[in-house]
């Protein structure tokens, strides 16, 4: 299965963060599964990318060309893509993923999120979607959107889609159901 991961680039990340999406990698290659992902080097991304490589699993890197001279790219990946810009990378990461699972992280992170919940919600696409709370990092947002499901601001439905986890194992399960 091609699991689409989107996460942090930043490298002033606490290291409970990165051990946890290392450890995220290590199962997804030990299941069997391709890593799509960003491609970057640094932060959660380099991270969930080391623990794939560690059990040899495979790795498909997107990125934009302007990254190449940046210095900033994971250069062990199985394979690369690269895009013209931002929003074509974002469009191969979805339309390459099986399933998606979300680290923690910023804007970016979160822009390409609420891009296929969205989409899953509207039935433009209907992937897994699994928000992986390292950390706890998650817990506000996950309030938050129940919040607005609650306010009327969205269905509740939408909600069944979406799976918010802090255990490894149980993303997984979720997904491969």
């Amino acid at each position: 299965m091609n699991i689409t991961v989107y996460g942090a680039a930043s490298e002033d990340i606490k290291e409970e963060y990165k051990k946890d999406c290392e450890k995220l990698g290590e199962e997804l290659a030990k299941r069997g599964n391709t890593l799509i992902f960003g491609g970057g080097k640094n932060g959660l991304m380099g991270a969930v990318a080391r623990g794939t490589k560690k059990q040899n699993g495979e790795i498909i890197g997107i990125a934009p060309k302007f990254f190449k001279p940046d210095g900033v790219l994971y250069e062990e990946c199985t394979d690369f893509i690269y895009t013209e810009d931002m929003r074509s990378r974002k469009a191969i990461l979805c339309e390459k993923a099986d399933a998606i699972i979300v680290l923690p992280g910023g804007i970016g992170t979160l822009d390409e999120f609420f891009e296929v919940f969205t989409l899953n919600s509207l039935a433009q696409i209907n992937k897994p979607i699994a928000i992986f709370n390292s950390q706890g990092y998650y817990t506000n947002l996950e309030k938050m959107l129940m919040f607005m499901a609650e306010e009327g601001f969205m269905k509740k439905d939408v909600l069944k889609g979406l799976f918010v986890s802090d255990d490894i194992e149980e993303i997984f399960e979720f997904i491969e159901k």
